[in-house]
């Protein structure tokens, strides 16, 4: 009796095994789609282009530039549909081979039709099984997003790639940027207290020079991508852009700071020191007071000095303080900056809806169908404290014993 429930038993786990290629669909016949563009179409909604792989020219195991095959290593298609479903149908027409979004991983929306709106195109990428939600997002500032998915890199063999480790260098280095997937924009988007806020990237140089082979076999490309400001939604719509400055103290107040200099004068001197600051923490809470609202933002930061043009004694306490407080103060003059740009765009981009929700619930049920108006006539009260923790690899400049 007891063989019979084993042998039913190796029986009911081998059945599943006999079907598992059913569905099985050979490397050879799928397009590999490693980035999406989506443009303002002409004759019809929208403009797509699929920017596609094209293996035989990437080299084994590289995504660096140089080397490899002849050929360009990928190849970009456009079709147009009134949505993306009838975009994808039309595609097929061109490409011999199935698409396959699973390892798309760049989303280009341009910024004419991020004005538009943006909330039609994210079911289908959202409903897909395929098109992943980790996709990041950005908008093609004052550029098709045709331009930018064709634009061939010299550093990254797949320009797809170019916009990802871009946003992650800006944003542990220069603090100007973050990466938005479509699982945060839904997130924000679907928030009563929160507006997304996307990185945007523009073309530097000819859209056409580009896509020539000739823009990653020379020492300086004629088509660059870079990143750029911060753009600003809401309800579903790009209304504004935050500029250098305000796009950093945007991410001081997201929380979201990893790293960035600060520059100041010193002595006499203009921008003479550069400071880095890291290890930062951002914390918002809110006071009401006879129905005021007023958000209380305090950062702390460790900073380390990374530039001095001028007379610095490194073991005086007072240049220290000094040092620390300049620091504060630059910073807490670019998140005012930012705080007042976005009031004027009725943005609340920096969640403070989500936090007051938080802290005051009962609050919020009150505001929550006038917040835009709220947030916009909101106090605050900017705290920032820098702790002085080194000055690289020697004390004061090298040039401090120099007769001069």
């Amino acid at each position: 009796m007891k063989k019979q429930y084993l042998s039913l038993l190796v029986l009911i786990s081998v059945v599943p095994l006999l079907g598992g290629c059913w569905n099985q669909r050979e490397l050879t016949d799928l397009a590999f789609v490693m980035a999406l563009g989506i443009d303002k179409g002409e004759k019809k909604k929208y403009d797509v282009t699929y920017q596609i792989v094209e293996p035989s020219n990437v080299s084994s195991g590289q995504t660096g530039g140089g080397g490899g095959a002849q050929g360009p290593p990928i190849v970009t298609y456009k079709s147009s549909g009134n949505n993306l479903t009838e975009a994808s149908s039309n595609v097929t027409k061109q490409i011999p081979r199935e698409i396959y979004y699973a390892h798309a991983n760049i989303l280009v929306i341009s910024e004419e039709l991020a004005r538009e709106g943006i909330l039609d195109i994210l079911d289908k990428l959202e409903r897909d099984t395929e098109f992943r939600t980790t996709t990041t997002v950005v908008i093609a500032k004052d550029n098709r997003a045709e331009d930018l998915v064709s634009t061939l890199t010299n550093l990254d063999k797949i320009p797809s790639y170019k916009f990802i480790k871009t946003l992650e260098s800006t944003e542990s280095l220069l603090g100007e940027n973050i990466k938005v997937t479509i699982d945060d924009l839904l997130s924000a988007i679907t928030s009563s207290g929160k507006e997304p806020v996307i990185s945007g990237f523009t073309l530097m140089g000819s859209p056409e020079k580009g896509t020539s082979q000739q823009n990653i076999n020379m020492t300086r490309s004629q088509a660059l991508i870079l990143a750029d400001d911060l753009a600003v939604f809401k309800n579903g719509k790009l209304v504004g852009w935050l500029g250098q400055n305000n796009s950093r103290g945007a991410v001081w107040l997201l929380g979201r700071m990893k790293a960035t200099n600060v520059d100041f004068d010193w002595k006499g001197k203009k921008d003479a020191v550069s400071t880095i600051s890291n290890l930062s923490d951002t914390k918002v809470t809110f006071t009401v007071k006879n129905g005021k609202i007023t958000a209380n933002i305090n950062i702390e930061t460790i900073i380390s000095l990374s530039e001095i043009n001028r007379a610095f004694e490194i073991k005086n306490p007072n240049e220290i303080q000094e040092l620390e407080k300049k620091t504060s103060v630059q910073i807490k003059k670019e998140v005012e900056s930012s705080i007042k740009s976005v009031q004027k765009l009725k943005a609340d981009i920096f969640g403070f809806g989500e936090k007051i929700y938080r802290q005051h619930p009962k609050l919020w049920k009150k505001i929550k169908g006038d917040w835009n108006n709220r947030f916009a006539e909101m106090d605050y009260q900017i705290k920032v404290k820098t702790y002085y923790r080194e000055s690289g690899i020697r004390d004061n400049p090298f040039w401090s014993d120099i007769n001069q």
